[in-house]
């Protein structure tokens, strides 16, 4: 008969149907089932008043020991971080990047928390990177000899890498080469026309050392970007 439509296609709509039927039929079911729960909890509570007071006591005095546990377990790593010490015997037996991770880990004991360790392939002349609180941004260039003093100076070419790139791409306040053996003379003057920070031997022993912040034990470090407490 013309225009009648299959029978596959009139009993869709009634299988939606159905369908939808049965969805109501389980939320309904599904609120009823969690509105008899809730009574019969409330029940309970009521029936044992003691049970809300005792929970919330655990509840509270579970959080105040997590809290005190997180507090002891920062102020042990900032009492590990305080006490970093390097002697120049220990420094010389380093590797090149562990000698990086060296400088690191006494820019984090000066009070610099973001100080990172960036040295390798692509580093534009930077091995450290760190924040002091004054807010100035320190970049540090690291230069390792096995032999100490007797190992070569650092001379005005590694000088030159680093001053191309410490202010124009790594944005830096201090721009500083730091070796455990020293530097030649046209290094040294290079240095001072281009307000670079050269840390030799000497200065790192007493760095590395004791307790001092770098900025300290160098001369003519600019001042500070913001006020800060230590100001």
């Amino acid at each position: 008969m013309r225009g009648s439509r299959p029978a596959w296609r009139r009993g869709r709509p009634r299988s939606r149907k159905r369908k939808q039927a049965y969805t109501g039929g389980e939320v309904l079911l599904g609120v009823v089932v969690i509105v008899w729960l809730v009574s019969a909890l409330m029940d309970w509570l009521a029936a044992h008043p003691w049970v809300l007071p005792l929970a919330l006591v655990t509840a509270g005095a579970g959080a105040f020991f997590r809290f005190r546990l997180r507090v002891l377990e920062g102020l042990q790593r900032q009492a590990q971080v305080q006490a970093v010490r390097y002697p120049m015997d220990r420094l010389d037996q380093l590797e090149h990047r562990q000698f990086e991770h060296a400088i690191r880990d006494l820019m984090l004991r000066d009070g610099c928390p973001d100080a990172v360790q960036v040295g390798g392939a692509g580093d534009n002349g930077a091995d450290v990177k760190a924040t002091d609180p004054f807010g100035r941004r320190w970049v540090i260039q690291c230069k390792h000899r096995r032999a100490g003093l007797a190992g070569a100076a650092v001379g005005t070419p590694d000088l030159q890498v680093l001053n191309g790139t410490g202010r124009p791409v790594h944005k830096g306040d201090v721009i500083v080469l730091v070796t455990n053996g020293r530097f030649t003379k046209p290094a040294a003057d290079f240095a001072k026309s281009q307000r670079l920070h050269l840390v030799d031997r000497h200065t790192l022993a007493a760095w590395a050392g004791g307790s001092r912040p770098l900025w300290e034990l160098l001369r003519a470090v600019p001042p500070p970007r913001r006020p800060t407490s230590l100001s």
